[in-house]
């Protein structure tokens, strides 16, 4: 919540307060882009089309369109976020509501979408995505790149636990959300009736998931 109304009807409702969190998700995007084109290359292997949930304006998208030409991207954000954005030949927007409908694709890439939602509407989410998927026999996936907790803190530094423990704050008090271990993880994804998972990356803090159907 924020002044009493949800965190993103608050943000849909006054555009000044809308636009400074679709500018810090830019900055973000900007920041783990190159490093998720570059060492996650693997993971895109194969693929003809993306749609990128919760997407913004679309930094992320982009840099996978650049990156990988033979992929049509798509990214999917609330209308008021996608309106009067521009798209490339293999770039486009849309503007939805992914509790409601996802876009058909190959691949459908969720970056720090899920720790904002509680554990009922992140499996809507995957079960949305679960749909979504085109190529379910022959390597469509959901790729998520979150926070993965460890449950080892002996192989994490005190800045990492303490930035760890100050997300998993933030997201609850504002957005009802949390941050999840792998075994949190896990039990989402068999509860949205995904058949199997891998951790591919570790990019900082955040982890790449591929998840199949």
């Amino acid at each position: 919540m924020a002044h009493g109304r949800p965190f993103w009807g608050l943000a849909a409702q006054q555009p000044k307060f809308g636009s400074l969190f679709n500018e810090a998700m830019e900055a973000d995007s900007q920041l783990i882009a190159r490093a998720v084109v570059e060492e996650c290359e693997g993971v895109f292997e194969g693929l003809n089309s993306l749609v990128d949930v919760g997407g913004g304006t679309g930094n992320m998208a982009k840099a996978i369109a650049k990156a990988f030409p033979n992929i049509n991207c798509t990214v999917l954000d609330q209308p008021h976020v996608v309106a009067n954005l521009q798209g490339t030949h293999n770039l486009d927007f849309v503007g939805g509501d992914m509790f409601e409908k996802i876009p058909p694709a190959n691949a459908i890439f969720l970056k720090w979408v899920l720790h904002d939602w509680s554990d009922e509407e992140s499996v809507k989410i995957l079960k949305k995505s679960r749909e979504a998927i085109l190529s379910k026999n022959e390597g469509g996936k959901v790729i998520i790149l979150d926070l993965n907790v460890s449950a080892d803190d002996k192989k994490m530094d005190k800045k990492s636990i303490e930035t760890q423990l100050m997300w998993d704050m933030l997201v609850m008090v504002e957005l009802n959300g949390k941050e999840r271990s792998e075994a949190e993880w896990e039990k989402l994804f068999w509860t949205a009736g995904f058949s199997h998972y891998k951790i591919t990356h570790t990019l900082g803090l955040r982890s790449l998931i591929e998840v199949y159907p």
